[in-house]
């Protein structure tokens, strides 16, 4: 009985050829051995470099490689981009001839290669407008007379007081805050709380301290 012969196609890349075991010599495969890139329009190659921009053209590029035909689907690895370099400015050739020079090195002026920048003066003139920008932030002073009568405005107190009076532990008020919720009214400082609002305003504050007309 004659034996019947089963072939059966190639998977390597590039190759795609029917085979049977008996005619799988070594040699009768000619494939790629990793994959393609696409970039630009341009279809290449990674293991040969072989490019086209005609995917037609680019499939009909033979194999690079030759070995026996295989059923099994190679595994390919991702092809590894090249690293592209960022950019650098080169240095002014200005900036170059000082470093050589000695005399520019040590901060001096050269006619040779020009007069040197004044970092030191730039950063303070810099740290001068800083200074002056957070001046003008700042509040004004307030000159007070001791003799004039004041309001205390702590929670709590708004007693009238004088400057001249006025002691650490002088004011009776709450450092707050105060609360409402769910109908119910209190001092977050001394966990009161309470339901009216008269009652509210008639909490002995907790904490005693200097008044303060401006809080």
């Amino acid at each position: 009985m004659e034996k019947t012969v089963v072939k059966v196609r190639c998977q390597r890349i590039g190759c795609d050829a029917m085979f049977s075991e008996d005619d799988n010599s070594d040699g009768s495969c000619r494939y790629h051995d990793s994959g393609p890139i696409f970039h630009d329009g341009m279809k290449e190659w990674s293991c040969c470099k072989k490019r086209s921009h005609d995917f037609s053209l680019f499939l009909e590029i033979p194999g690079c490689k030759t070995g026996k035909h295989t059923t099994e689907k190679p595994v390919i690895a991702p092809a590894k981009k090249k690293p592209v370099p960022p950019p650098t400015a080169a240095p002014p050739a200005n900036v170059t001839l000082r470093d050589s020079c000695s005399r520019c090195r040590q901060g001096f002026f050269c006619s040779d290669h020009g007069s040197q920048g004044k970092s030191v003066n730039i950063v303070g003139e810099v740290s001068a407008e800083n200074k002056s920008s957070v001046e003008a932030l700042k509040p004004p002073k307030k000159i007070v007379d001791i003799n004039e009568p004041q309001i205390c405005k702590n929670k709590g107190c708004g007693q009238t007081f004088k400057e001249k009076d006025n002691t650490d532990t002088a004011c009776s008020y709450h450092p707050g805050p105060a609360v409402f919720h769910d109908r119910m009214r209190g001092w977050k400082c001394c966990d009161v709380h309470v339901k009216e609002f008269d009652e509210f305003m008639s909490i002995p504050p907790c904490t005693k301290g200097w008044h303060n007309a401006d809080p």
